[in-house]
């Protein structure tokens, strides 16, 4: 076990890791003023066996964050209660699932794709909970809507049925970085938003 406040090493439990980064959490929390249990840890299960995310569950961790639609639809039957976040790129043909599986889509990037999940929740009597990823560094490795598209997407957004927006940002601590590797400060409201070198934005709820 690492010594009190210290990094957990490479082999340190899954346990004892999301201890040390609840504590740092916490801490950030205090120090800014915000309300305790603002923001919200997602575990970046993307590759991990199942074996492995039960053993996250079991330390105390409850919302998973996973790439691909087919990999979470191995997963999600086996922990129903935990909250599942699609934190990779959606394809088209994938949307409708998407929406039946995920409590969030983290990665909407055009108005488009909005639009289809607007379309796909409607459809099945759900609301849709999405995030607008936004390519603020430009790189093209990276995916995400251009800055200088975002606001039209929003304003293409207001015709969506039962839409909602939230005013806030989010940002994913994991891959919210700057081009320089600066992390990028983290929060959670809640809802479709807009925003960050990977930020995500809330237009709302479509349903």
């Amino acid at each position: 076990m690492s010594p009190p406040g210290s990094l957990p090493g490479e082999g340190a439990p899954i346990w004892e890791r999301a201890a040390w980064v609840r504590e740092r959490v916490a801490d950030a929390v205090r120090r800014s003023g915000r309300p305790a249990g603002s923001v919200k840890l997602i575990a970046v299960s993307k590759t991990q066996p199942l074996a492995r995310v039960l053993e996250a569950h079991a330390a105390g961790l409850s919302v998973f964050g996973e790439n691909y639609v087919q990999e979470a639809e191995e997963k999600i039957p086996a922990l129903p209660g935990a909250e599942w976040h699609l934190i990779g790129r959606l394809q088209g043909n994938k949307v409708r699932r998407a929406v039946a599986l995920f409590s969030w889509i983290q990665t909407a990037d055009s108005a488009r794709r909005l639009r289809e999940i607007s379309r796909c929740a409607a459809e099945s009597g759900r609301a849709a909970r999405v995030l607008i990823e936004v390519n603020l560094g430009g790189e093209g490795s990276k995916a995400g809507a251009a800055p200088g598209d975002l606001r039209a997407i929003l304003d293409d957004s207001l015709g969506l049925p039962d839409r909602r927006t939230a005013s806030a940002t989010r940002s994913r601590t994991h891959a919210a970085r700057s081009p320089s590797g600066a992390p990028s400060p983290g929060g959670d409201p809640g809802g479709l938003t807009a925003t960050h070198p990977r930020r995500r934005t809330r237009p709302g709820r479509c349903a």
